[in-house]
């Protein structure tokens, strides 16, 4: 059975902006090989919307060579977008969900390949409280936000991780790798 993997950038004071993070190519590299790990990720229409900055990588590339080969490797998976008001997604490698969240990851869970990728704030609280993440892959950037959507909110039940490993990276960015235990509510 595939891992759902929720893979997510956050300040060191919990704030969770794609535009705020310091990324560098040690980090595009981390994220480049990550996704060849995966077949799929799942984003809601926010974050797809932001994503789709890499498709101008792929258009106009950057002089930084690791923020090229990522624009490749997010270009290559599979995307699944969740939104009630996009129509439709121009990236040749997305569409949009056609089922609701929880049973499009039942679903996905069930079949054969590689890992199942989360990258939204929105479908990793959703899946949260619905107890179907196995991994939980925080980012933690060098730097406090002061402002701005915390990472996790709105979340009623408690859910305990045991920390399984990390990787520290030399700009000072850490990536905690959690799982979450039997102790966690409804698992």
């Amino acid at each position: 059975m595939r891992k759902v993997i929720a893979a997510i950038t956050t300040t060191r004071d919990g704030i969770y902006d794609h535009t705020a993070g310091l990324p560098d190519a040690e980090i595009h590299r981390h994220y480049q090989e990550l996704l060849s790990e995966g077949e799929v990720i799942l984003y809601g229409r926010i974050t797809y919307q932001l994503m789709e900055f890499w498709r101008t990588m792929l258009e106009h590339p950057s002089e930084e060579k690791s923020m090229n080969d990522f624009a490749l490797a997010i270009d290559k998976i599979q995307k699944i977008v969740f939104s009630n008001t996009l129509m439709n997604v121009t990236w040749n490698s997305a569409k949009l969900a056609e089922k609701d969240l929880e049973k499009t990851i039942t679903e996905l869970k069930q079949q054969s390949g590689k890992d199942i990728f989360i990258g939204s704030r929105s479908l990793i609280i959703q899946l949260l409280k619905l107890n179907l993440i196995d991994e939980l892959q925080l980012c933690v950037h060098p730097l406090i936000a002061g402002k701005g959507l915390p990472l996790f909110e709105n979340i009623n039940d408690r859910t305990v991780f045991k920390l399984m490993k990390t990787k520290v990276f030399n700009g000072g960015h850490i990536i905690l790798y959690y799982e979450p235990t039997p102790t966690s509510a409804g698992i």
